[in-house]
């Protein structure tokens, strides 16, 4: 491949993630307990048909686009081309990144004051929290925290990985998975797991062999090690796909009780995205697009996927204002069905974002705001 071919299935992936983030901040609209549209600490269920579709868009679609996002940056960047330097790496990655990150994590801090969905206040006390962490108003930009620190580990490992048999990936994959546990283990056995406690909150056991870490070496081991021919990846992927999917939408069905106010967390219990469920899912999605045999990919997938950033970048400020006009004040009783007004805000949402993503490129320095 040459460095500036492209890999054709990876446009296709960061097209549906891309696309798949919009549909789960679409769907928060519909068990937000207060009236910013996005899940805070406390959620609520209207009634029936909203904690079923939110549990099928939200969990057992959307659950998979952030790994995803992990997963293709991995796919694409280990190991390092040879001769490239740890600096080089990281001024080549970063200057993509870092610009557009910081114009709208500003852009968050102040621009909703414009149509009125922030307070001054608000605004000043996020802007005092810069860079430390994300606006109120962007809490998508969470994302982009562990993205550097994925970037920033890369050089590290990928020495090892160029080095490593699929027996040691496989033997460091296996410690990855058990660390997946961890969210439901501190949870339901022990909020001090493997040594974790109140002077040492973060450094357990598996610390190092957890996180999206994982999913970079599952997709360097995709890449390199996996010799699976397409039928059994399309048996394996639709299967994995599945079935991670189905425990992601059926845990927020369960835990969900129309009318009454539970904490987010024990309503999303298995929706971590390092989890066993999400990274089945993720697994499975990403051997179904390896799939694809088209040589390429068509010029509209091509153009969203090279758009897909500032796309995700920009998408709340967009999707704040078009779920009201769809659900009409009322998540309850919204202006079409909750099956179709979920998808709806999401499409119109990624339409609006891609049009203004491209005419935003357009202009002189725009890889400055949108990449």
């Amino acid at each position: 491949m040459t460095k500036n071919q492209r890999i054709v299935f990876v446009d296709y992936i960061r097209v549906t993630a891309c696309f798949l983030v919009m549909l789960v901040h679409a769907s928060e609209n519909f068990y937000a307990a207060d009236t910013s549209g996005l899940a805070g600490n406390m959620s609520m269920l209207a009634n029936e048909a909203n904690r079923f579709w939110v549990a099928f868009y939200d969990g057992g679609l959307g659950r998979i686009s952030v790994p995803l996002f992990m997963v293709v940056s991995a796919f694409l960047l280990v190991p390092l081309r040879p001769g490239t330097t740890m600096r080089g790496f990281y001024r080549r990655r970063f200057l993509r990144i870092l610009p557009p990150m910081a114009c709208f994590l500003l852009l968050y801090t102040f621009l909703p004051l414009l149509w009125g969905q922030m307070t001054w206040e608000q605004s000043w006390a996020d802007f005092q929290k810069l860079p430390f962490t994300f606006p109120s108003m962007g809490g998508h930009l969470w994302f982009m925290y562990p993205l550097i620190s994925l970037y920033l580990i890369i050089p590290v490992v990928s020495p090892w990985l160029e080095r490593a048999s699929a027996s040691d990936e496989r033997l460091f994959l296996a410690f990855f998975l058990l660390s997946t546990l961890a969210p439901w283990l501190v949870r339901f056995a022990s909020a001090d797991l493997w040594g974790t406690c109140f002077w040492n909150p973060w450094f357990g056991m598996l610390y190092y062999c957890s996180g999206y870490l994982g999913y970079l070496v599952l997709a360097h081991y995709i890449r390199v090690h996996l010799t699976w021919t397409r039928s059994r990846r399309l048996c394996i992927g639709t299967l994995c796909l599945l079935v991670g999917a189905a425990f992601s939408g059926w845990s927020f069905w369960q835990a969900g009780v129309p009318g009454q106010a539970v904490e987010t967390p024990m309503l999303e219990w298995s929706w971590e995205f390092c989890t066993p469920n999400v990274l089945c899912a993720t697994f499975g999605a990403f051997l179904l697009f390896t799939c694809i045999r088209q040589t390429k990919a068509p010029a509209w997938v091509t153009d969203l996927s090279k758009l897909s950033y500032g796309m995700y970048l920009m998408h709340l400020f967009f999707l704040s204002n078009i779920a009201p006009l769809v659900i009409g004040g009322d998540a309850a009783h919204p202006f079409m069905p909750v099956a179709a007004a979920i998808p709806c805000i999401a499409i119109l949402t990624f339409v609006c974002c891609a049009v203004t993503t491209k005419l935003l490129s357009l202009l002189p320095g725009s890889k400055w705001i949108v990449g």
